[in-house]
């Protein structure tokens, strides 16, 4: 662990700023960084303009024997708190992170049945929605709310609702406009083929089951919208993009009864179309292929795609990162594509000119200082969503980092 450094300052209280000396300032809370990035490292960190705020490593988080995958987080509606969801192969651990100079680990959700690598969380109306490839493991729904009244921490906490109307999945997306939950990368012989699950959580400890999508074949990770981009043929409409190992598939699931392929897309030297995110203007989809890496040989890919008209969607060009690590996950906020890359760390890439065809790398964080070679170690996902400015990493070696901006 980082010794802290300490910093004192009497000034007054702005939401979101930060002074010369790195002390930021947010709402009431007055926190330092442990590491602040400067000449090209934090501490042990290499980096670009994002210090280093908190950190947990793996015996900390969950004991002996934990790996690190996803992660989410949650901001408390009524308190403006901020929590972080980190998972590990032994289940959900609970962090708060409002004061980031003193976190806070507030305990864990274990996995449904047994360990897996594998596991993936999102958030809606308050409620946290756990699925994990282990075997039978269904969706675990645990209410935050019970975050605010944590007396003995760290707790075993039990889940509100088990849902086991389905077994293992890779991932869960939810989109939060419509209260619907998406199950994908289930097995590929359950009903819809790993394509899919419709669930409506609009009453979240009680999903129900709606339908699915096993036309568009499996589906690993998929983002899920109610649409009011520039395709006026689409509008207020609930349109999936599934990242489906080998294609994109476009699809209107406005009817849960009825799904409707919109249309699909591949691209040159497809090796696994692994996730994709849209641009905040719904023009343009950046996707990363998982395998383009380690079977090619190119540095970091992505590939972005013209969804300006749904029906007819264009490849726009490719971009390539600085180092031969693998892309994971990746996330557009204020035009800043944060790309979860593995041995690379986190990426921050300017997304504002890709119209013209550019993008620009702005800044870095990388949690695995050890390499940048093209393996499956570093940083899983990055969740750059709180209000606060603060962004945290899940790092399957080296555990658990908030990290924020200069």
């Amino acid at each position: 662990m980082l010794k802290k450094v300490i910093l004192l300052c009497c000034c007054a209280i702005i939401i979101n700023c930060n002074n010369k000396d790195g002390l930021y300032v947010n709402s009431s809370i007055n926190y330092a960084p442990i590491a602040v990035c400067e000449n090209g490292f934090a501490g042990e960190y290499p980096c670009n303009d994002y210090d280093l705020l908190s950190h947990f490593n793996l015996d900390e988080l969950a004991g002996s024997g934990t790996e690190g995958n996803d992660s989410w987080g949650w901001t408390d509606p009524e308190t403006n708190k901020e929590y972080a969801l980190m998972g590990t192969n032994k289940g959900i651990v609970f962090i708060d992170i409002t004061d980031p100079s003193n976190t806070l680990i507030l305990g864990i959700l274990k996995t449904a049945t047994v360990n897996s690598s594998w596991r993936d969380v999102k958030v809606y109306d308050s409620h946290a929605f756990i699925v994990s490839e282990a075997a039978n493991h269904g969706m675990q729904v645990f209410d935050l709310k019970r975050l605010r009244n944590v007396l003995n921490p760290p707790e075993i906490f039990l889940a509100d609702t088990h849902f086991t109307e389905f077994g293992r999945a890779h991932n869960i997306v939810i989109n939060e406009d419509s209260g619907y939950a998406y199950i994908v990368g289930a097995s590929r012989s359950s009903t819809y083929g790993g394509g899919a699950i419709f669930i409506n959580i609009q009453d979240p400890l009680n999903p129900v089951i709606e339908g699915g999508f096993s036309e568009g074949g499996y589906s690993h990770d998929a983002q899920v919208i109610t649409y009011n981009g520039p395709d006026t043929d689409y509008t207020d409409k609930e349109i999936l993009i599934g990242s489906n190992e080998n294609e994109i598939v476009i699809a209107d699931i406005s009817d849960k009864k009825n799904p409707i392929i919109i249309s699909t897309i591949s691209y040159a030297n497809v090796k696994y179309a692994h996730q994709g995110w849209f641009t905040e203007d719904l023009k343009y989809f950046i996707l990363g292929d998982e395998l383009d890496e380690l079977r090619l040989g190119n540095k970091t890919r992505s590939i972005i795609f013209d969804f300006t008209d749904l029906d007819n969607p264009v490849y726009h060009f490719d971009y390539l990162g600085t180092t031969n690590a693998i892309d994971h996950n990746g996330y557009v906020k204020d035009n800043i594509y944060y790309q979860a890359n593995y041995t690379g760390g986190v990426r921050m890439i300017d997304v504002s000119t890709v119209e013209n065809k550019v993008f620009s790398e702005v800044g870095y964080f990388d949690t695995y200082p050890a390499n940048n070679n093209t393996d499956f170690n570093g940083v899983w996902n990055v969740y750059p969503y709180f209000p606060s400015g603060n962004i945290i990493i899940s790092d399957i070696d080296n555990g658990f980092f908030v990290i924020r901006k200069k």
